[in-house]
């Protein structure tokens, strides 16, 4: 996936989830943060962001954050659109005879429903942004909407669905994740019913551009 524009800016602080202050060419600017997680390890003052222009004047922000540099890493994509975006673009190329975003199953939306001849697939999309001592790990903030997919394909595989859950590394260095059971047990232990239940986890590694964000290689893990 490619951004519009891009520019570059300075980080100073961050109010609230939802917006950010960033130096601009030296103005500071209010802009839309593309991440409600914490994102507490990358956003730190001073660091190096780069900012997508908006084309709707009627905004009342005119930059989203989309990514920070970290030094010990380079730089990360925090988008949270970005990982569905680059999964379909992804999915179209693996060769699927339908790949159809936003699938309606039992009580929650998947986020993608393929199918290959006789198979029928589920993957549910999640993007990891969190990075310690060369390891990823997700989430970054309680999610009990995680939890509540996990369960989902877990039950799906049971049904007789090829069910994924799809983890997009949103930086490069990084061939692992791990759930931060540290900040959601919940979502490790669902993980580990999901995987007993036959779900395959899939890690998916991106190279991160000045303006884009590509998948270059799928891991399943062992």
């Amino acid at each position: 996936m490619q951004y519009r524009e891009v520019i570059e800016g300075k980080f100073v602080d961050r109010p609230n989830r939802f917006i950010a202050h960033v130096m601009v060419n030296g103005v500071t600017e209010t802009v839309h943060v593309k991440n409600t997680g914490r994102c507490r390890e990358l956003l730190l003052p001073g660091v190096d962001v780069r900012l997508e222009v908006s084309d709707n004047p009627a905004r009342k922000t005119k930059y989203d954050l989309v990514a920070v540099y970290k030094k010990t890493l380079g730089w990360v994509n925090i988008d949270s659109q970005a990982p569905n975006k680059v999964v379909k673009e992804w999915l179209d190329t693996q060769d699927y005879d339908l790949v159809r975003p936003e699938y309606r199953y039992g009580a929650s939306r998947v986020d993608f429903y393929m199918e290959k001849g006789d198979m029928k697939y589920l993957m549910e999309v999640k993007g990891c942004t969190l990075e310690i001592d060369g390891i990823g790990y997700f989430p970054d903030a309680p999610t009990e909407r995680g939890v509540k997919h996990l369960r989902e394909l877990a039950g799906a595989s049971k049904a007789g669905y090829d069910c994924t859950v799809a983890f997009v590394v949103q930086m490069e260095g990084v061939r692992e994740v791990r759930p931060c059971v540290s900040i959601h047990k919940e979502f490790g232990e669902a993980l580990n019913e999901a995987k007993r239940s036959g779900v395959k986890v899939l890690y998916l590694l991106c190279e991160v551009g000045y303006d884009t964000l590509k998948i270059v290689e799928a891991i399943y893990e062992n």
